[in-house]
């Protein structure tokens, strides 16, 4: 009896030691079906949203990105990825590229270079 209150003392600690762990899910503030990028790391700052491609970020945003999150809607034959350009229409390298769900909320490599971006089928 003993060995089984230890067992399952054992088998629910490492159940709710592995919730603790998950990251929360949906942390950034960005709508459903949209990709959004703030001006400032961890997600603070001004917010941009879109729901489609954009060839040409708006002045406030370009140059400026610095967190992502890609809440768009993922299905079969469906573009759920989204990359992101250095230049405008989708011009120069492509400094980031989040997958469906994905929520970055810093990148060096990325960080400040955003001018367009546009949903893809990957990456």
């Amino acid at each position: 009896m003993k060995r089984l209150a230890t067992a399952t003392a054992a088998a629910l600690l490492a159940l709710t030691g592995g919730l603790a762990l998950a990251a929360p899910a949906g942390a950034a503030s960005c709508p459903s079906g949209e990709f959004c990028a703030w001006e400032n790391a961890n997600f603070a700052g001004q917010r941009a949203n879109w729901s489609g491609d954009d060839g040409w970020w708006e002045s406030w945003i370009a140059d400026t990105d610095s967190s992502w999150a890609n809440h768009g809607i993922s299905g079969p034959g469906i573009k759920d990825h989204v990359r992101v350009y250095a230049s405008a229409h989708q011009g120069g390298p492509m400094t980031i590229c989040l997958t469906p769900g994905q929520e970055v909320g810093y990148n060096g490599v990325a960080n400040d270079r955003g001018d367009s971006h546009t949903w893809a089928m990957n990456c």
